[in-house]
C-alpha cells in the first residue's frame, strides 16, 4: 500500500535538457494517475508543498491508500474530516485553505472525467473574516524611522536602505525582492520601473523625484559598483566568510533576519507592533497607497494580486484608529 504522503510526489520530477525519453520512460508518464497531473501543474512551489500537506492529511485520515480511492470520496468524508480539523481547533483560515486544496484536485479530476462530480461542492467551510487582514501595517512615523536605520555612509548600510525602500515603496514580497536582477530596472515610456518575476510579470513604476527607492537603489549601485552587471543580482551579500562570493542573490531569510527585524529592533517596532514581519512593509506600503487615493483595482495589480479580495484585507481606510468614538469619549 502507498503511503498517503506518497500519494501526490513531493516535487514535480525535472527533465534534463538535450535528451528524449526512452521506452520505459514514454510507458510510466502514460501511466501517471491525475493526481500527480495536478500537482505537477500546479505552479507555485509554496502552493504544491501546502496542498501536499493537506492533501496528505485527508488520506491519512480517511485511510487512502491508493490513487483509486480517490474515486469513492464523498462529501460524508469530507464533512467528517472538516469536524475533526475544528476538533483539532485548526483555524478557520487553515481549514477554509485545506478544503480548498481538496477542491482544486477534485475539481482536476473532474475535467478528466476520474471522477463524475466534486464532493467538496457543497460542503460549508469557515467563515472568513474579509474585512482587515491580520499582518500589521507600520505607521508613518514608524516606516520613516525603519529607513532611517541602516547608515548612510557603507556599502552595507545603503544596500538596507535600498531594501527596506524597495518593500516599503513597492510591496514586494521577500522573494521577488531577493529574485531582482539589475536589468529589472527598465525604462518604460520615460519613467524607470522595476520588472518583478511572480506568477506573473509585473512592473512597478520607481519615479525619481517622488519616489525614494528608486534613488536609494541607484546611491547603493553607485557604491556597490554592480551597476553593470546586468544579468547580476541587484541586492547581493557585502561579505561571505564561507566561500567569499558576492554574485549571488541574497537569501530571503537573511532580508527578514538581517535587515527587517535587526532594523526594526534597533528603531523599537519589534516590540511595539507584535506580529511584524517582511510582510508587514508589503501591508504597509499597501493601505499606504490606498490611504492616498490609490484605485483599488490599479493596487491589486501593483502587488500581484490573483483576487481583488486579498487587496481588500490591506485596506485599513475604514478601521483608522483616529476615526474610533474612543477617540470622542471625554470626561
Amino acid at each position: 500500500m502507498t503511503a498517503p504522503d506518497r500519494l501526490i510526489p513531493a516535487e514535480p520530477r525535472p527533465v534534463l535538457p538535450g535528451r528524449t525519453l526512452t521506452a520505459a520512460e514514454f510507458q510510466c508518464l502514460a501511466e501517471v494517475p491525475p493526481e500527480w497531473e495536478w500537482f505537477a501543474n500546479l505552479p507555485n512551489a509554496k502552493t504544491r508543498r501546502a496542498y501536499q500537506q493537506d492533501v496528505a492529511d485527508f488520506t491519512a485520515f480517511v485511510g487512502i491508500g491508493r490513487s483509486e480511492d480517490f474515486r469513492r470520496v464523498t462529501r460524508a468524508h469530507l464533512i467528517a474530516w472538516r469536524r475533526d480539523l475544528e476538533a483539532r481547533n485548526l483555524a478557520p483560515s487553515s481549514i477554509r485553505r485545506k478544503l480548498a486544496a481538496l477542491s482544486s484536485l477534485f475539481d482536476y479530476l473532474c475535467e478528466h472525467h476520474a471522477v463524475p462530480h466534486n464532493p467538496v461542492d457543497g460542503v460549508k467551510r469557515p467563515k472568513a473574516d474579509h474585512r482587515e487582514g491580520l499582518t500589521p501595517a507600520l505607521g508613518d512615523a514608524q516606516a520613516r524611522a525603519l529607513l532611517d536605520a541602516p547608515p548612510e555612509d557603507t556599502v552595507k548600510g545603503k544596500r538596507d536602505r535600498a531594501i527596506l525602500g524597495t518593500l516599503l515603496y513597492h510591496g514586494l514580497r521577500r522573494e521577488e525582492l531577493c529574485r531582482l536582477k539589475v536589468r529589472d530596472l527598465q525604462q518604460r515610456e520615460g519613467i524607470l520601473h522595476l520588472r518583478i518575476e511572480a506568477k506573473a510579470t509585473r512592473f512597478a513604476s520607481c519615479r525619481w523625484r517622488l519616489n525614494k527607492a528608486a534613488w536609494l537603489i541607484q546611491a547603493y549601485l553607485d557604491q556597490a559598483g554592480h551597476g553593470h552587471d546586468r544579468a547580476g543580482p541587484l541586492f547581493r551579500p557585502v561579505r561571505n566568510n564561507t566561500t567569499g562570493t558576492l554574485n549571488k542573490p541574497l537569501n530571503p531569510a537573511s532580508t527578514y533576519q538581517d535587515v527587517v527585524r535587526r532594523y526594526g529592533k534597533q528603531v523599537g517596532i519589534n516590540a511595539a507592533v507584535h506580529g511584524f514581519c517582511v510582510h508587514s512593509l508589503r501591508v504597509t506600503a499597501a493601505a499606504n497607497a490606498l490611504q492616498h487615493g490609490a484605485d483599488l483595482a490599479k493596487v491589486q495589480a501593483w502587488l500581484g494580486h490573483a483576487d481583488v479580495v486579498t487587496t481588500r484585507l490591506y485596506d485599513k481606510r475604514n478601521y483608522r484608529p483616529e476615526d474610533s468614538p474612543t477617540f470622542r469619549v471625554e470626561y
